[in-house]
């Protein structure tokens, strides 16, 4: 099954995103789905992480580059 865009897995589970900045500590995980849905909507990376008040380049790194891996890792589970 093909995973589902949006920040959500291939059975509508929110997908894995570090709680809170490796750097500085910040709790970045509540603002990724907003950060998804209005990028998806088209709306300009950079102004969305504005609006949502991730002003620090550790914290805007930790949105921007978060890779969704979970379902390639699924892959490989022992099926009870």
């Amino acid at each position: 099954m093909e995973p589902e865009k949006g920040g959500r897995n291939h059975i509508g589970e929110i997908m894995i995103i570090p709680i809170r900045c490796f750097s500085c500590g910040s709790l970045i995980a509540d603002k990724y789905e907003k950060f998804l849905e209005r990028v998806k909507k088209g709306d300009e990376p950079k102004k969305v992480l504005d609006e949502l008040g991730l002003n620090k380049y550790c914290c805007r790194r930790m949105i921007i580059s978060h890779v969704e891996l979970i379902d390639e890792i699924a892959k490989f589970r022992e099926i009870m």
